[in-house]
């Protein structure tokens, strides 16, 4: 008759980590003579393992008598071999041939230079076996564990070295707006800028002086977008209104409304070479516009969410659109249709922004800034710091600086080649307004590069430039290449 079945404890499942800690402590229990305390390092064992890598990594050398230094081979050349010449301190002897001349030589054939550190503590008689190894350790450091970093290969790191940049600080704040600060638009001519913002009214700037020079009133929600065209004297707005703009600056009135647009309009964009414009918004719809027919050319449609940041190019991919649903999209203008998918971010992309001279493009999400080739759109690498915010906006000038502007008011300055994060700058709010209410929703480069402003939900605009006087000894390059380059 069977006995009683025993019931099994259930065993509590364990991570691989927490497992091989826990082994790990069991056998320094076991044989460590001190509790939690490593054992002391063995000196046999250590010149063993050194002479094993000294046998592996320089087995097939053979230096000429004629290759050596004039003061080693004086050392060691002995013609008798009862001198008792001492060797130089920094020569390891390696395996070479048993013969008798390498016997004579004293194995001044096989000595390898290693550094002007290391001395040999190895007794000399009439000269050195040719298959004898030198012990090597540090000068007055007995104790120390040696090291064979002497031995090891140095691979230097193919990480591009960052430029220097000075830092850059404000000079001026705007105030003027009723409600954030949402976008922002320079005149080609850089003298003046436009601003929308969510009291529903677009300002324009003096560049130079930081006056209003013209209040323009017409949407009805918050101006999300703005674009100045550099051919013709019109202005482009869009807004949650769904309603796309085109302002004749001449006589500072609405000329045409492109309707079509479902929901919200987020983003806007001019092509730089033919009369079209492009918008993007919550109907998860690119939108291609004739600016003088006023009539929808292509409805780019592909997008599963909010198209939130748009930007154009004279040649194939013309069209960069970027979206909530973590993915950008090339367009083939000519047929409206879909080129390639980047799926890289894993978070909305928000912001994007083209460099103006190289054929590249950086793309701005909560989880990182990537940057990517054009036109195949490889990606090339990430920022090697990560803001850990919800970026709204960015931009790049010529001179290889990239400023990111964050929803809690951080503002941090990129190296563009290297990806380095050469200054996190933390925009300070106006008097009255919360501490919430520091976020940066549109940053832009004036034409020369030399200035950036920033759009924020304190109702201010804020302008930016180099510090003259910094130089790279008051604001040493504090730069480690990365050890682990992630892919995505």
């Amino acid at each position: 008759m069977p006995g009683p079945t025993l019931e099994m404890e259930p065993v509590e499942p364990q991570s691989l980590k927490k497992l091989s800690f826990k082994s790990l402590k069991r056998a320094l229990d076991l044989f460590s003579p001190l509790h939690s305390h490593l054992a002391p390092p063995d000196p046999e064992s250590k010149k063993i393992r050194i002479s094993h890598k000294v046998n592996i990594e320089y087995r097939g050398i053979n230096a000429s008598t004629s290759q050596q230094p004039p003061r080693q081979a004086n050392a060691v050349a002995a013609s008798d071999g009862s001198a008792q010449t001492p060797v130089p301190s920094n020569t390891l002897a390696l395996p070479g041939p048993e013969d008798s001349s390498d016997r004579q030589k004293g194995g001044a054939q096989n000595a390898l230079v290693v550094g002007p550190s290391i001395q040999s503590k190895a007794p000399i008689g009439g000269g050195l076996p040719s298959k004898s190894i030198i012990t090597v350790s540090a000068p007055g450091s007995s104790e120390r564990n040696f090291s064979t970093s002497a031995i090891m290969e140095r691979i230097p790191s193919k990480w591009p070295r960052p430029v220097w940049h000075a830092p850059w600080k404000t000079y001026r704040v705007i105030s003027g707006h009723l409600g954030w600060v949402r976008s922002i638009a320079f005149d080609p001519s850089n003298t003046w800028f436009c601003t929308g913002s969510a009291d529903r009214t677009i300002k324009i700037w003096d560049v130079a002086s930081g006056r209003l020079k013209l209040t323009l009133t017409g949407h009805i929600e918050q101006i999300r977008g703005l674009a100045v065209s550099s051919k013709h004297t019109y202005m482009f707005s869009a807004g949650d209104d769904k309603q796309v703009k085109c302002w004749d600056l001449e006589q500072n009135k609405v000329i045409r409304s492109y309707h079509g647009h479902l929901s919200g309009v987020y983003c806007l964009a001019l092509h730089p070479t033919i009369d079209v414009l492009l918008t993007g918004g919550r109907d998860s719809v690119c939108r291609v516009w004739d600016i003088r027919s006023k009539s929808q050319i292509f409805a780019l449609s592909g997008h599963d969410n909010t198209v939130c940041s748009v930007f154009t190019r004279p040649t194939d991919p013309q069209v960069v659109t970027g979206s909530h649903d973590t993915t950008i999209k090339f367009w083939d203008l000519r047929f409206g249709k879909t080129m390639s998918t980047l799926t890289h971010h894993k978070k909305s992309v928000r912001a994007m922004a083209r460099h103006p001279t190289e054929n590249c493009f950086a793309s701005a999400s909560a989880d990182n800034i990537k940057k990517f080739n054009l036109p195949k759109g490889e990606f090339c690498h990430n920022m090697l710091s990560q803001q850990k915010t919800i970026i709204n906006a960015m931009a790049v000038n010529e001179e290889g600086v990239m400023a990111t502007g964050g929803d809690n008011g951080s503002l941090w300055f990129w190296d563009w080649k290297s990806g380095h994060n050469f200054q996190q700058a933390q925009t300070i709010v106006q008097p009255g307004s919360l501490d919430s209410e520091a976020g940066i929703y549109a940053l832009s480069y004036d034409l020369t590069g030399s200035r950036l402003i920033s759009c924020e939900a304190d109702k201010t605009i804020k302008m930016w430039k180099e510090d003259e006087n910094a130089t790279p000894e008051t604001h040493p390059l504090n730069f480690k290449p990365p050890k682990d380059i992630r892919r995505f």
